[in-house]
């Protein structure tokens, strides 16, 4: 059988798996006061939030982060596949701080001291960026007549027989 998850993923998929799992399910049984903040501050980076109420958006966000996170945290995912989602995620926060003033120094990436919780989205997306470039993650696996029994870039049948 092709190992799905190699090795070396399994460190960062289980902390970032952990991690989005625990944000996603806390966000489940928030109460109305955090739905409303968690609302307020991404209708203000992201305009069409608001046609969404703060229930709806809050559910949503959290539905997100748990199915994230069970992915990340499931070896039967690929990392390429887990990488993607950890990525548009990531994107999506990374733009949240990026737009939200206050957050970051004029002119410049570095956060504030308000912005520091919302810094950890950079390293969610290097994480992302690291599953999606790294080369074994989209291998294919040869067919079990191939004898050499290495990860192939090519789905067809290994041409390495003898």
């Amino acid at each position: 059988m092709y190992p799905v998850m190699r090795p070396h993923h399994i460190a960062p998929r289980l902390t970032t798996g952990a991690f989005m799992l625990n944000s996603g399910l806390r966000k489940l049984h928030a109460d109305e006061q955090t739905e409303q903040g968690l609302h307020g501050m991404a209708a203000g980076a992201y305009p069409i939030v608001n046609r969404m109420s703060p229930h709806q958006f809050t559910r949503l966000l959290a539905s997100t982060e748990v199915a994230l996170g069970a992915a990340l945290l499931s070896p039967l995912v690929p990392t390429a596949l887990a990488g993607a989602g950890l990525t548009a995620f990531a994107t999506g926060l990374v733009g949240f701080y990026l737009r939200t003033p206050g957050t970051h120094q004029k002119g410049s990436p570095l956060p504030t001291d308000e912005g520091v919780p919302l810094a950890k989205d950079f390293w969610l997306l290097g994480i992302g960026l690291g599953f999606l470039s790294d080369r074994q993650a989209w291998a294919w696996p040869c067919p079990a007549a191939c004898r050499h029994r290495k990860p192939c870039r090519h789905r067809k049948p290994c041409r390495h027989r003898k």
